[in-house]
Formats: structure tokens, sequence, C-alpha cells
């Protein structure tokens, strides 16, 4: 998806066919499945399944487009044993042009290999920067904490497990015990992860935006951007 589009439900081009439209968007959700890369740009074409129109049809047509030229491409797991989890978050602030909400992108690795990716929308508006990101990190630790688990299963304990953030206000929140301004608007849900991280299960840490792979599932990117992000989520081409 092209950086500049914007998608909205008042738009007033032409409807399509809701059936047929339904039909293409669960079928591209079942894809997500294997293909990370599509993630963001299929959940954000999923949000007008209930009055599509022309506009929305052309950038699920983009997507297909995309899909056919990579056919060969696929996420690549290393035998390895290496079980050490990682988890990166990230947030788009008010990335959602109708109902100002942000979204929220994350994604798991297991050793080298990534295991577990996600993109949603948040259902409370934030109110900053701080806010959204700590939501977002909020929610990559409830997937940790059942992967950790899963691996205990397994005899393998893992702890002081690291979350990767670029905000620092959003590490310090998850740090600090006491509700300051930046805190008072965030639910109460969403600060379990203190918690953790004051039990040593957890460790959020900071990563420059640049480094931080999250970013692929909550807004569309440079192509430069895109597929720098790809290579490092294990993602090749079967003939390399």
């Amino acid at each position: 998806m092209h950086p500049t589009c914007t998608l909205s439900k008042e738009d007033q081009g032409s409807k399509v066919d809701q059936k047929l439209y339904r039909g293409i968007i669960g079928s591209l959700l079942y894809l997500t499945a294997s293909r990370p890369d599509i993630l963001f740009s299929v959940c954000l074409c999923a949000r007008f399944q209930s009055d599509p129109r022309e506009t929305h049809l052309t950038v699920v047509k983009r997507i297909f487009r995309y899909l056919k030229g990579t056919t060969n491409l696929g996420l690549l797991y290393k035998k390895s044993s290496d079980y050490k989890l990682v988890g990166f978050c990230d947030a788009d602030y008010a990335g959602d042009r109708i109902e100002r909400k942000s979204t929220s992108g994350n994604c798991q690795f297991l050793g080298e290999n990534l295991i577990s990716w996600a993109s949603k929308r948040q259902a409370t508006i934030a109110l900053s920067t701080a806010e959204a990101e700590y939501i977002s990190a909020a929610s990559c630790c409830t997937q940790l904490l059942w992967m950790k688990h899963q691996l205990e299963d397994y005899q393998i304990t893992e702890n002081c497990i690291p979350i990767y953030c670029d905000n620092t206000a959003a590490i310090c929140l998850s740090k600090n015990s006491i509700l300051h301004s930046r805190a008072k608007h965030i639910e109460i849900k969403h600060h379990f992860i203190r918690d953790y991280v004051q039990k040593g299960v957890l460790d959020i840490q900071f990563i420059d935006t640049d480094h931080q792979w999250a970013d692929i599932f909550t807004k569309p990117l440079t192509i430069e951007r895109f597929n720098f992000i790809k290579k490092n989520l294990n993602m090749h081409f079967v003939s390399e």
C-alpha cells in the first residue's frame, strides 16, 4: 500500500458487490497466517466490508498484484536450539483517519524465527503517542506471556524477556509505579505490564525506529523501508 493512500467510509465512489468484497477479504485474511507482509493492508481494507466502494476494491487489487509478483516469497524457519523469546511493539498514533484511533502492531521471535504477528486498531482513542505505544506494548506482553507458558511445558524457562519499543515515554510508564499525568487516561487493564516488569519476567527496552520491525504492521511504508523490514522478518524468496 502506498504511504499516501487514505481510505474513508465517506467515499462517494460507486458501490461494489458486498458479497464479492467480503469473500476476497476473507481469502486474504486466511493468507495472512503465512504472509505477515500483507497483514496491515488487508486489515485496513477489512474495515470497509459493510459498505465497500470502488476505491477500496482498487486497493485490494493492488494487494493481489503484489501477491502475483511474490508467489515464491515466504517465511524462512531455521533449525536452531536458540529458544530466546523477543518481542517488538509499535503504534501508529491516530492512524485511523475515520475514528482517530491508533493502530497497534507487534511481532514475536523465537530465536531468529518469526512465530507470531498482529495488527489491530485500538479499542479506545489514545490521547498521546506514549499512551498508544504503551497499549501496544501491553498487547505484545500478553502474547509473550502465553508463549512463555507454552515453552514451560517443554521445560524451557524464559525470564527477562525483552520487548523492544521505540518510545521512551512508554518505557518509563512500564517501570514507574506512580500514575502521573501521562498515564491518567489509560485504562487500568493495560497497567498489568508493570507487574511483570517489576517481577523481572519482561524487560522493555528502547530500540531506534529504523530497527523497529513492528513498523510494518502499523502503517503503509515506502518500498525501501518495506523490503528492508521484510528481510529482517526472515522473509525470503524460494529461489534464493
